[in-house]
């Protein structure tokens, strides 16, 4: 099990897009994302990487913003949906970024 700490950022993302999210059981992974009848859709973001709300809390929200716009520039290209379906790369999208 990860001991990733799910931020407040991340909790109201993923309401936003109707998913609620747990640390992921995948120890190499951050978080699990379910759907509302509590379907597992994917495990997202690698231990060890940082993510937005990680940056915001060590490094601030001007730095975190410039980290944020990075990671959208290496993974604007990434397949977002699948046959209609949510990806890891959408959740890390939307949820992490």
């Amino acid at each position: 099990m990860s001991n990733y700490k799910i931020t407040e950022y991340t909790r109201k993302k993923a309401k936003l897009h109707g998913v609620t999210v747990k640390p992921s059981e995948n120890p190499k992974k951050k978080i699990d994302v379910f759907d509302k009848d509590g379907e597992k859709l994917a495990s997202v973001g690698v231990v060890g990487y940082k993510d937005y709300p990680t940056y915001i809390q060590t490094i601030g929200k001007r730095g975190a913003d410039e980290r944020r716009r990075l990671y959208r520039l290496r993974h604007r290209n990434d397949p977002m949906r699948d046959n209609g379906e949510r990806t890891p790369a959408f959740f890390a999208w939307n949820l992490l970024w």
